[in-house]
């Protein structure tokens, strides 16, 4: 058995650190609340969050007090308004914060996973950020003489990502909508993966083009069924909707955001106990028809 393997509990015992900075991967699809809920539990404090959409999952971490500092694109609760917790403590000056564009935060990721200090990308749209930000800066281009944004490599302390499915190792299958899942295994010093399945090797062998994650960059590897809820894992359950409109209401007090954590992080032992809780009306309503793709023929010789 690898020494990676390890329940969920254990790998953020290890690997996530007072003070750290934590990078939770996902683009709408794949978002790691399980991780998040045992970050809390476990009453980390200090931590930077960096993430392209803070989406709800950074709300209930700044919610339970873990966040000094957030790094973002974007902050909403996706199709339904403001992260009230987060706006409500950067307004109040509770939360420091850097915020770039989308591809800029990309690009930091990438840039760290090349090994590079920095990277230019063209200045399109990112005016008012470059004003607002003093991390961009400018250089400019040895080859044309055009005038470049830059922004500096972003290296998490530990990046957290959810797949479909991963052998013992770490290596890794996803599909569906990517986000920056690679960029950031690669960007990161430690790697906790969590996946739906825990499948042999030959089955990741089987479909290489679909190994995004590979396992020299993964430090820990979870199985966490419905780890992604309320957002969605394709092929195992889909988004929750009604979870992201009740989220605005149960977010507009602070009184019901603590009840909230206690109800379903601080008193439960873990994802398992979570998945049980939603019950089986929530379970069918979030359930999806199997659609296959077409076999695809690799060869051999």
């Amino acid at each position: 058995m690898s020494a990676k393997l390890m329940p969920l509990a254990e790998a953020i015992a290890a690997h996530v650190h007072d003070g750290d900075l934590v990078y939770a991967a996902g683009f709408t699809h794949l978002i790691p609340f399980a991780a998040a809920h045992e970050i809390i539990r476990q009453g980390r404090r200090r931590l930077t969050l960096a993430r392209a959409t803070p989406d709800i999952i950074y709300d209930q971490l700044v919610a339970a007090g873990c966040a000094e500092k957030l790094i973002f694109s974007y902050s909403g609760n996706p199709g339904v308004g403001s992260l009230r917790v987060v706006r409500a403590a950067l307004e109040a000056g509770r939360l420091a914060y850097e915020e770039y564009s989308h591809f800029a935060m990309i690009t930091r990721l990438t840039a760290a996973a090349a090994g590079l200090p920095f990277l230019p990308m063209q200045p399109v749209g990112a005016d008012d950020l470059a004003r607002a930000n003093p991390h961009y800066r400018t250089v400019t281009c040895p080859y044309t003489g055009a005038v470049l944004n830059t922004v500096p490599a972003l290296q998490p302390d530990v990046a957290i990502l959810h797949v479909q499915r991963a052998d013992a190792q770490g290596n890794a299958h996803i599909w569906g909508i990517l986000g920056e899942q690679k960029e950031a295994a690669f960007a990161a010093r430690r790697v906790i993966l969590t996946a739906e399945k825990i499948v042999e090797e030959a089955v990741i062998r089987s479909d290489p083009n679909r190994t995004l994650i590979p396992a020299l960059t993964v430090t820990a590897v979870c199985h966490v069924p419905y780890c992604a809820h309320p957002s969605y894992t394709q092929g195992y359950y889909d988004r929750d909707n009604a979870f992201y409109l009740e989220w605005d209401k149960v977010s507009s007090t602070p009184e019901a955001v603590q009840a909230w954590l206690q109800e379903w992080v601080y008193g439960l032992k873990d994802r398992a106990a979570y998945w049980e809780k939603l019950g089986p009306d929530v379970h069918a309503r979030l359930a999806v028809r199997p659609r296959w793709s077409a076999p695809v023929n690799y060869g051999s010789f």
